[in-house]
């Protein structure tokens, strides 16, 4: 690749010999091979030594012609070279050296030394930056190849070489700050070149605009499930302490610090004693904002209720009223209560505040069995145990109540069915035969004797009442049939002439 100059032939001139010529390249790059060759014109004498000299310093010395080689030039290989030979002439011993004339010899550049630029030229905490090795090569030499290095602080940045002059940071953080520089080289010839070193400084967003959301699912913070609390920045740069904190007491509940303008803390399985109020603080070394305050309410779902049934005796009779109450110990209000016989539905009782709740029933024959309740304040509904109730039979009302309800209903006035109850008290063992005779009791209940009877007086007007109160024997499935067959046997009757 190097171009050599052809052999000048120098006149004599100030004791310089047109015997010897210096041949050296024409052109020369940094990183080429110089070659210089001392030649003789005439090959009749002989040489005793043969030394190359550059700027009038001595460079080397031989005992016979040889060439002078620098392996590797740069640009302070640049200067004027010359060669001088000794003769070796027995017959003239003090024969003077033979000097060529001087050829210069120019180191030229292969490429500039390289220029680190940084874009944008004002680094800030986590946003990108593009550092630019700059230099070109020189146009003679276009076909050589250039690669690029980056450095911070002595240490290779990236991948290491490359032929891109361009290295991309995707975020500058604080730790980044230092002494930058980039350094340029061909592979062929090799040449290799250092920019200045260029100091960065990555500056610091601070913390703003902080707030406080809560995350539970359905918007809802239930006991035993899992909370999260979200503490966010709109902006702020470098690493970031989050902490979150409880207002009554001031104390933190929790602590993070990581690269993220947003961080959560998992409370897991929330309990009532987490309801409050709580804030979260941000900092990243500028000074700490603090959010406002989140109210978290614990809504405790319902545990499993208790089901009472209250009687007006110790056992219940058809006709009676009971109240049945459902209660759950824990819930969050308002509770609804549903009320079930058989799993049949009977109806509802809502709680608004809390606590229990009651459902009355008027007892028919068809209500022995079992009764449960339920509780539900839209987390999960909870059944109570199963509680029985079994009726003694029909109730036994006396006389004066049984009389009062007809009178009532026949709108007989106060005085008037006084004086038929006393009436009819006064004559209650002479009519039992007759009344007896009159109802007829089917053959299955004949031995059985009326509770309370109230007779016809004797003179043609009627007053009575009749009341059954039937114990069902062993055989009690055929009784009750019989007893459904003949409608007289088990009803209540009543009767008043008119005044």
């Amino acid at each position: 690749m190097l171009l050599w100059s052809l052999l000048v032939i120098l006149a004599p001139v100030d004791g310089k010999s047109d015997w010897l010529t210096l041949v050296a390249p024409s052109a020369v790059f940094e990183g080429d091979r110089i070659d210089l060759t001392c030649q003789k014109k005439n090959n009749w004498w002989k040489v005793k030594r043969v030394s190359y000299y550059k700027d009038g310093e001595e460079l080397q010395l031989s005992s016979e012609l040889s060439n002078f080689s620098i392996q590797r030039a740069v640009l302070s290989d640049s200067g004027t070279y010359h060669c001088a030979v000794a003769p070796d002439w027995p017959l003239f011993p003090f024969q003077k050296e033979k000097t060529s004339r001087s050829v210069r010899i120019e180191v030229q550049e292969l490429f500039p030394r390289p220029v680190l630029t940084v874009s944008p030229s004002r680094a800030i905490e986590g946003n990108p930056v593009t550092l630019t090795c700059e230099t070109k090569l020189s146009p003679q030499r276009s076909d050589a190849q250039l690669r690029f290095c980056f450095f911070r602080d002595g240490r290779a940045l990236g991948s290491g070489w490359s032929s891109s002059p361009e290295l991309r940071v995707p975020a500058m953080w604080s730790g980044d700050s230092g002494s930058y520089w980039c350094e340029a080289e061909t592979a062929t010839p090799s040449v290799r070149k250092q920019s200045l070193q260029l100091q960065i400084h990555v500056h610091r967003v601070p913390v703003s605009n902080i707030s406080l959301e809560m995350r539970a699912p359905r918007g809802q913070v239930i006991e035993g499930r899992n909370l999260v609390l979200l503490c966010s920045v709109t902006e702020g740069t470098g690493n970031i302490t989050f902490s979150w904190h409880r207002e009554a007491t001031g104390t933190s509940v929790g602590k993070k610090t990581q690269r993220s303008l947003s961080v959560e803390l998992e409370v897991p399985a929330v309990q009532e004693r987490d309801a409050g109020r709580y804030y979260c603080r941000a900092d990243n070394g500028h000074g700490p904002i603090q959010s406002k305050v989140l109210s978290i309410l614990v809504r405790i779902p319902v545990s499993c209720p208790i089901l009472s049934i209250t009687a007006p005796r110790a056992q219940a009779v058809e006709g009676d009223v009971v109240e049945l109450r459902c209660e759950a110990q824990r819930g969050s209000p308002p509770i609804l209560y549903r009320f079930y016989y058989e799993d049949i539905p009977l109806g509802n009782s809502s709680a608004p505040s809390g606590g229990g709740a009651s459902f009355n029933l008027s007892l028919t024959a068809e209500h022995s069995g079992n009764y449960s309740c339920e509780a539900d304040n839209g987390l999960g509904a909870r059944r109570s145990e199963v509680v029985p109730l079994s009726l003694s039979g029909t109730s036994s009302y006396r006389e004066e109540q049984v009389t009062d309800r007809a009178l009532g209903l026949l709108g007989v006035p106060a005085c008037v069915a006084a004086a038929l109850l006393f009436y009819c008290r006064f004559h209650k063992t002479r009519g039992r035969h007759s009344v007896t005779n009159a109802l007829s009791p089917s053959p299955a209940i004949e031995d059985l004797q009326p509770d309370y009877v109230n007779v016809d007086p004797g003179d043609g007007d009627v007053a009575y009442s009749f009341v059954w109160s039937i114990q069902l024997p062993e055989d009690s499935e055929n009784t009750r049939r019989t007893i459904l067959e003949n409608k007289d046997s088990h009803v209540i009757y009543s009767g008043v002439k008119e005044m």
